[in-house]
């Protein structure tokens, strides 16, 4: 199975030719994301937000690589429970996300899901899903009702290393083999399942391997560099509305943050988490942009403050939301 790209000049070589449209949009998902987290975190400080809360805060490239790649008036977004980042770079509005977490009926899945349910058909993100591995063979239901229409798109379905030893990742990799379905199986390797190094628990340590029982093509991605990630998802998302195959690959990414709120991550140590620190994906583009002339100190702060602005009004909207009438407790519940 193939790596990661080694070819650090080719690699940076490869980022040059990226125009300015795309480097700034990445690098504003990544920043939009950021942001939004931290807030959150702060306003769960403050007791705004209970229940739990799973933050993304250095896992933006992934998402934000990713979902960048797509055409999402055709494609789809299906994740697990740490599911903001994606809902913000498919374009669900900071204000419904935070409204959600605030448990407000303006929320994008109004105000039942909370931080583990975004949802939001016209962006055709499908969730957040809080039981582990359960979106994956949603997801590849999906796939499945994409080849039968005979429609174009293509399903991205995240889910973490810890979900990766499920039956259902198995059972839907085979189908989605057998069925030649429009999918790309993404983990998100960030390290950790919870408290528990993913090497304690299981048999191999590359999980691009696993594709390989099931003749799926398997690979390991950087996801700490976002153009790695977003040049080989755009190809892979190519080549599937070409010819129909699923594809599977790892991103290794890492969680600054607990894996939630009430984890103080006292299982790794700081010498670790500095070095992946050094690594931050924000940062990493944020350089490369300023070294290829696209964005200077001044353009860089001028889009802090317009993110900032964007994150405050969230709070607002959320703050001054109404909770939901006790009547939608029995709203959506069938279909």
């Amino acid at each position: 199975m193939k790596k990661a790209d080694k070819n650090g000049a080719d690699r940076e070589r490869s980022k040059i030719k990226y125009n300015k449209k795309i480097l700034t949009e990445l690098l504003e998902k990544m920043l939009l994301i950021r942001r939004f987290e931290e807030k959150a975190a702060q306003m769960y400080g403050l007791r705004k937000i209970g229940g739990f809360l799973h933050l993304y805060i250095g896992q933006e490239a992934v998402a934000a690589g990713t979902v960048s790649a797509l055409d999402l008036t055709t494609d789809y977004v299906i994740t697990g429970y740490r599911d903001h980042g994606h809902a913000l770079a498919c374009g669900v509005e900071p204000s419904a996300a935070m409204a959600e977490l605030y448990g407000k009926a303006t929320g994008c899945s109004g105000g039942k899901g909370g931080s583990m349910h975004f949802f939001n058909t016209e962006k055709h993100m499908l969730g957040g899903n809080g039981i582990v591995g359960s979106q994956i063979p949603v997801a590849t239901g999906v796939a499945l009702s994409i080849k039968y229409k005979k429609e174009s798109g293509v399903v991205l379905c995240y889910f973490g290393d810890g979900a990766i030893h499920q039956g259902a990742f198995h059972e839907s990799l085979n189908l989605a083999k057998i069925w030649n379905l429009p999918i790309i199986y993404i983990c998100e390797n960030n390290q950790y399942g919870m408290g528990t190094d993913f090497r304690r628990v299981s048999a191999v340590e590359d999980f691009s391997i696993m594709g390989a029982s099931y003749g799926i093509p398997g690979k390991q991605l950087n996801g700490m560099d976002v153009l790695e990630v977003y040049d080989e998802i755009l190809h892979a998302v190519k080549e599937i509305r070409k010819k129909a195959s699923p594809r599977f690959y790892e991103i290794k990414t890492y969680r600054y943050k607990g894996h939630s709120m009430s984890d103080p991550a006292k299982y790794r140590t700081k010498d670790e988490l500095a070095a992946y620190k050094e690594q931050d994906p924000v940062l990493l583009l944020r350089g490369i942009i300023k070294k290829a002339g696209v964005m200077n100190d001044d353009d860089y702060e001028n889009l802090e403050r317009r993110i900032s602005k964007r994150i405050s009004e969230a709070v607002e909207f959320a703050d001054s939301s109404p909770e939901p009438e006790p009547a939608a407790l029995y709203e959506d519940v069938f279909s």
